[in-house]
């Protein structure tokens, strides 16, 4: 499966791919075998960068799941921070069921996400009512393509593991932990949307 909003990049790198082998084979126009072989392995990448994997979820209200897939790069007081690389599955979920509260999409600059400095980068606050209160969980964009696509608006309401939304190409989430929540996870971890424990209730906090 592959994620929302991906097929205008893999059909224009397989019509590059295409056009290109067509000049070279009928017409010999010079360096089109190169151009066409470089829409390949285009193609190749964003099939594999743009995949989104079905995954069984566990849902419980008693856990808090990642909401991205991605290594813990800090954690400060009450916030998670996800760093996604090239590699990684981009597409997020939700970590705990609710409705979408707001969302608040913000510019800025494209620092390195993994970078502290990066609280200045382009991003998207989305706000999540649950059962434990208020979550914010923040998009935020890197430094290649600078692109945040949502798949949900205010008002939605989504079960834990449901699909909101995509980062391309090199990114970071971060999410805050509700009050009576214990953090399950420590930096330096590596994390899946929708599958990871990241957080639980604790007995005092209900």
């Amino acid at each position: 499966m592959l994620a929302k909003g991906s097929a205008p990049w893999i059909i224009t790198a397989v019509t590059i791919s295409i056009l290109a082998t067509i000049a070279h084979f009928f017409f010999s126009w010079p360096h089109t075998d190169l151009v066409a072989l470089f829409g390949i392995a285009v193609t190749i990448f964003f099939l594999f960068f743009f995949r989104d994997p079905e995954r069984h979820i566990e849902r419980c209200e008693d856990i808090m799941l990642a909401p991205a897939d991605g290594k813990i790069v800090d954690i400060r007081g009450r916030k998670v921070c996800i760093f996604m690389n090239f590699q990684n599955v981009h597409v997020n979920r939700v970590p705990l069921t609710g409705r979408v509260h707001s969302i608040i999409h913000k510019k800025g600059g494209y620092i390195p996400a993994f970078c502290k400095d990066s609280e200045r980068n382009e991003r998207s606050h989305i706000l999540i009512e649950t059962e434990h209160g208020l979550v914010e969980v923040i998009q935020i964009a890197g430094t290649v393509t600078r692109r945040i696509v949502s798949y949900v608006r205010e008002g939605d309401y989504m079960t834990q593991g449901e699909r909101f939304g995509m980062i391309r190409f090199g990114s970071r989430v971060d999410v805050t932990i509700p009050e009576n929540f214990d953090i399950a996870c420590k930096k330096g971890d590596r994390v899946f949307a929708g599958i990871t424990v990241i957080a639980r209730a604790n007995c005092n906090g209900k």
